[in-house]
């Protein structure tokens, strides 16, 4: 099984942190790269990249002042066969991070990572502002399946 990069570095506008890798992800070594994963159609919807990258274009991320990484390394089928050991390691590991590279804003892609991230279990979803890593963050669980009208950033 392939080891999926970080593409990190100091003072990022954005650090998008998923779960883990997945199975097919762990293979190809690129971020989100089922084909049923919206992650980069929502990105380029949102306005936040100029054109829709491919999974292949992953790293380009970092010229646009974005990164990525995830809670825990270990690829998986699903998100529900990491450990509470992987996520206790990923933990201190996340944060360290954070704390190396400063980013403005730290994204959680789903809002299970940023429940496990910090060990919160609130059902209100929206905009949270966390202290992280000794500085304040803005902490946002990304839209997994926005409505269209969000996507059109009508909503």
């Amino acid at each position: 099984m392939g080891v999926v990069p970080d593409y990190i570095s100091k003072n990022l506008d954005i650090l998008f942190v998923g779960f883990n890798p997945s199975l097919k992800l762990g293979k190809n070594g690129h971020h989100y790269a089922n084909p049923n994963n919206r992650f980069w159609k929502i990105l380029y919807y949102s306005g936040l990249m100029p054109k829709q990258y491919k999974l292949e274009e992953d790293a380009g991320l970092l010229e646009l002042e974005y990164g990525l990484t995830n809670i825990v390394a270990r690829p998986t089928k699903a998100a529900d066969e990491i450990t509470k050991k992987e996520y206790e390691e990923g933990r201190s590991i996340l944060k360290k991070k954070i704390e190396q590279y400063q980013p403005k804003i730290v994204c959680y892609v789903e809002k299970g990572v940023y429940q496990q991230f910090s060990k919160k279990r609130r059902r209100a979803g929206g905009p949270k502002s966390a202290r992280c890593a000794g500085n304040d963050r803005f902490c946002r669980p990304f839209i997994k399946r926005p409505r269209p009208d969000e996507i059109r950033g009508n909503g």
